[in-house]
């Protein structure tokens, strides 16, 4: 595979259209430069002009790369006649520089042949060239609506960027989801403490729980001297580690699960 040097961002999409397809026709058929020239008899300094936009390609030169590459010659032919307009455009331009005039390859160079232009029987010329116009009207709408579409998208994407930053520092009215406040209201009863949001002795807690028993069991870990974090009702990894250690002084297995021996040895 070819590795083709980049065209001109202002190249005009009709241009570029042709130009690709022509590169992607000559990377098919496994040519060099120069073997290319020797099969279609232009010299490899005009097929390196027409390969990088700087000639508008003869349409003998582009129906032979079409044939090598095995492309159908009258649909490249056309998108040569949509390019071969915008070249006219451009040519006009005073900003572009005219065009050195190509030719084929003259007997007198001696490493060119001459161009011996034969008809195709397959397409009288007739009915070759109305083929021709057909399909370049074809291509001509396919762009002029690429090109409107191309618009849109721009417009859209234009008007979408002025209202984000917009909506981006907009001051947002939702809040995170507080957590219910838990108070400690410890109080022995008939020897066992309690924390007022709870009566468990055998409901399991473990790692990921949440509510009000794992709160109690919060604050009863609190009151033997063990920090369980804050009292938030949630069994994340300070309580966790509160309640091993609680297990340990209370030799118990240190499992950091609150069970029914565990609650035991937090009511005391």
């Amino acid at each position: 595979m070819s590795r083709w040097k980049a065209l001109p961002a202002e190249l005009d999409p009709r241009i570029r259209q042709l130009v690709v397809r022509l590169r992607r026709l000559k990377d098919h058929s496994g040519l060099s430069v120069r073997q290319l020239a020797a099969r279609t008899e232009y010299s490899p300094k005009s097929w390196e002009r027409y390969l990088g936009a700087r000639s508008l390609p003869p349409a003998p030169a582009v129906e032979a790369l079409a044939k090598i590459a095995g492309d159908d010659p009258v649909r490249l032919l056309a998108l040569r006649e949509v390019a071969a307009e915008a070249w006219e455009n451009r040519r006009a331009d005073p900003a572009h520089e005219p065009d050195q005039p190509e030719s084929p390859k003259s007997p007198d160079s001696p490493d060119e042949l001459a161009v011996v232009v034969t008809p195709s029987p397959a397409h009288p010329t007739g009915v070759r060239s109305l083929h021709i116009a057909l399909v370049a009207g074809a291509v001509a709408l396919v762009l002029a609506l690429s090109s409107a579409v191309l618009l849109a998208v721009r417009l859209h994407d234009d008007e979408t960027t002025k209202t984000a930053p917009a909506s981006r520092t907009a001051p947002t009215s939702s809040a995170p989801a507080a957590q219910p406040a838990y108070t400690c209201r410890l109080k022995k009863d008939d020897g066992h403490w309690f924390a007022g949001l709870g009566r468990s002795w055998d409901v399991n807690l473990a790692y990921g729980n949440a509510g009000a028993d794992v709160a109690e069991a919060q604050c009863l870990l609190r009151r033997a001297g063990i920090s369980p974090g804050g009292i938030d009702g949630i069994f994340g990894p300070l309580t966790q580690r509160a309640v091993k250690e609680l297990q340990k002084r209370a030799g118990l297995v240190v499992d950091g699960v609150i069970g029914p021996h565990t609650w035991k040895a937090l009511r005391g």
